[in-house]
């Protein structure tokens, strides 16, 4: 198992591609420690995982905006567990629209949950990690924080950020051994995609060489490589997985 005895912080992991990373590391031997705003539906699948594996699975219920808050969970995280050798910082949402019409509140509830918390989080941990000099911690972008995206100037612009705080922390984290890396998942099949009719389909799938959408489950098997020792030498990268969209 790859990720045999370590101990992952996984924000977002109740649904989505975040479900999907808790999967891959419980099935490769990670205990988890997931904070989400709700509980996991997915629960159950979880725990039959990490009893498969001797592994532990933890929920704990945390608002990642709140500063105060996130900081106060995931202190809790590093005294059980006992110190985290991975985080994954993949809380996001979208609050699209126009530029003319985008409300403060839509720009600064998306900067806060996609950038912010990363921040906030990843400064905590981090310092536990240089405890122990050694620690992966992987960001969860965009390929439009690269290549941007109309209607979506504040999910853009949170990603792009995302990546920007991906390259710092490699330069200053490096000497201490923690690698910091990002994944830009491009167009991702998701209960979203699912609702487009087929002529939204095909415009999609004009721009990706591919041709298809992306599984949750092959962004989640990215970060596991991000995570492992497999990549003991890769650090401050970006890793599409677009299926060639944005090259």
């Amino acid at each position: 198992m790859m990720l045999e005895g370590k101990k992952a912080l996984i924000t977002g992991g109740a649904r989505g591609i975040g479900k999907e990373i808790v999967v891959r590391f419980l099935s490769e031997g990670s205990s988890v420690y997931f904070i989400d705003i709700n509980p996991s539906e997915f629960m159950d699948e979880y725990e039959s995982l990490a009893k498969k594996t001797g592994a532990k699975v933890v929920f704990k219920q945390g608002n990642v905006s709140d500063e105060e808050n996130i900081t106060g969970v995931v202190e809790e995280i590093l005294t059980e567990s006992g110190g985290i050798d991975i985080l994954v910082n993949n809380a996001g949402i979208t609050r699209d629209n126009l530029l003319f019409r985008m409300t403060g509140k839509e720009w600064n509830d998306v900067i806060s949950i996609n950038l912010s918390s990363a921040f906030y989080i990843s400064k905590i941990v981090a310092r536990q990690m240089a405890k122990q000099k050694s620690g992966s911690i992987i960001n969860v972008a965009s390929i439009v924080g690269v290549i941007g995206n109309a209607g979506q100037s504040n999910y853009s612009s949170s990603k792009a950020g995302l990546i920007g705080l991906t390259k710092s922390m490699a330069r200053e984290l490096g000497s201490r051994t923690i690698r910091v890396n990002a994944v830009a998942p491009g167009f991702i099949r998701t209960a979203m995609t699912d609702k487009l009719n087929d002529a939204q389909k095909q415009a999609l799938m004009t721009q990706i060489p591919l041709g298809r959408l992306g599984e949750a489950e092959e962004v989640a098997k990215v970060i596991l490589f991000l995570a492992s020792d497999l990549a003991s030498y890769v650090t401050g990268q970006v890793v599409h997985i677009t299926g060639g969209m944005g090259m």
